[in-house]
């Protein structure tokens, strides 16, 4: 049984970044709704943990803890960027003590891979930072940052429910590669190959 921790960034009195008539705990809170949506409309034996649901506010701390307790396999920790107006793109980040032939590191290599290939987006690269959730987790852990809300192209990808509902699916394609999840059948007949 594969247990996802799956984190949308930010949430009630934290928004996140802004831009664009957008709040990033929005955007992140749909990306991670889709992206459990569809990991269990297309495959089995998993289970899947969301730091929230709805628009609540959960410190770092909490969501950490509660992915430490609940002994899941991955934390996914999904996010927007902004910066100034100025730059754009896709990046990803791992924690920084890890080496690039680490566990973590070789899933995010497969992670961004195939989120890339979907998202349309500059490719910023594979990164790492000490941010709390991938540093207080007791188990691999990526921080996804899908776009700049506060640049006029990527926001208008941002604000397209089909190019979110594609980020989601790359997202998902990592995970299923990355830890081997097992397809759902879609109807007897292939399953049982008359």
């Amino acid at each position: 049984m594969f247990k996802l921790y799956l984190d949308p960034g930010h949430g009630g009195v934290d928004p996140g970044a802004i831009g664009n008539g957008m709040q990033e705990k929005e955007i992140t809170l749909n990306i991670s709704h889709s992206i459990r949506n569809l990991l269990e409309n297309q495959y089995e034996g998993l289970q899947i943990r969301m730091s929230r649901t709805a628009d609540t506010t959960i410190s770092l701390k909490e969501r950490t803890d509660d992915a430490n307790a609940w002994g899941a396999d991955y934390f996914l920790s999904i996010h927007v960027n902004a910066f100034n107006g100025s730059a754009h793109g896709y990046e990803d980040y791992i924690h920084n003590s890890l080496s690039d032939s680490s566990r973590t590191a070789l899933i995010r290599d497969i992670m961004h891979e195939e989120i890339v290939k979907v998202n349309n987006l500059h490719n910023r690269g594979k990164k790492k930072a000490d941010f709390h959730v991938l540093r207080e987790t007791r188990m691999p852990a990526l921080l996804t940052e899908n776009g700049f809300i506060d640049h006029a192209s990527d926001a208008q990808k941002l604000r397209d429910p089909n190019w979110r509902q594609a980020v989601a699916q790359g997202h998902v394609n990592g995970l299923a590669r990355a830890f081997n999840l097992k397809r759902k059948s879609t109807n007897l007949k292939s399953k049982y190959g008359y």
